[in-house]
């Protein structure tokens, strides 16, 4: 091989090199990225959407004028598995419920967690559609024990939701609508209740054994 050929071999292969390399730090640029746009959007102990996300969806679906509802989810009694059996029992038990919810059928269009114990769901459909799927997560929760680590707990939850009843209604109205009806099943211990203006909305209460 003549002196000139050789240069350009070697000019070809450390361009080559190079090219693998630029692409190399490419896909490792592009992995971080998704990395941490996920993490930005997502729940990092149950791997549900976030507080972030969900409120995106949510905003979208109104953008779109699509009938929508909003359910809140709290765990009764949850502080009470952390300081009894530890936080790894307690993060166990929001994957699991989470688990739980993010099985939930159509209509429910995205199962989130919000902060600590408490989860939401975006309905897609009526008034009627939200209220089978309050009810369906009310179920998920309280229907079956829940086994954590080493241990069957038994666990109910308090929910509250709401419908998009006017077309201007923002995210923050549905948060606050569904949130008040949270703590107004809350306050009797558990249930399923709905947002209703105007009057005292009417709870349709279960007891912790599925009564």
């Amino acid at each position: 091989m003549s002196s000139i050929l050789h240069t350009i071999a070697i000019a070809v292969g450390g361009i080559l090199a190079g090219l693998a390399l630029a692409a190399a730090l490419l896909w490792r640029q592009q992995q971080a990225l998704h990395t941490a746009r996920y993490e930005a959007t997502h729940d990092e102990i149950t791997g549900l959407p976030n507080r972030r996300l969900f409120l995106a969806r949510l905003r979208a679906a109104l953008e779109d004028n699509a009938p929508v509802g909003v359910v809140l989810l709290d765990l009764n009694r949850f502080k009470t598995v952390n300081d009894t059996l530890g936080h790894e029992v307690g993060n166990d038990l929001l994957d699991q419920v989470g688990r739980r919810l993010a099985g939930l059928p159509a209509p429910v269009r995205v199962a989130a967690r919000l902060s600590g114990d408490e989860f939401a769901l975006l309905v897609t459909g009526d008034r009627d559609d939200t209220a089978a799927a309050a009810e369906a997560a009310w179920q998920a929760v309280a229907a079956d024990s829940i086994r954590v680590v080493n241990a069957d707990l038994q666990v109910t939850a308090s929910v509250g939701y709401t419908h998009s009843h006017h077309p201007n209604v923002s995210t923050r109205q549905l948060l606050t609508q569904a949130d008040r009806a949270m703590y107004e099943a809350k306050r009797v211990d558990g249930g399923v209740r709905e947002y209703l203006p105007h009057r005292t909305p009417a709870l349709r209460s279960r007891s912790r054994h599925g009564g």
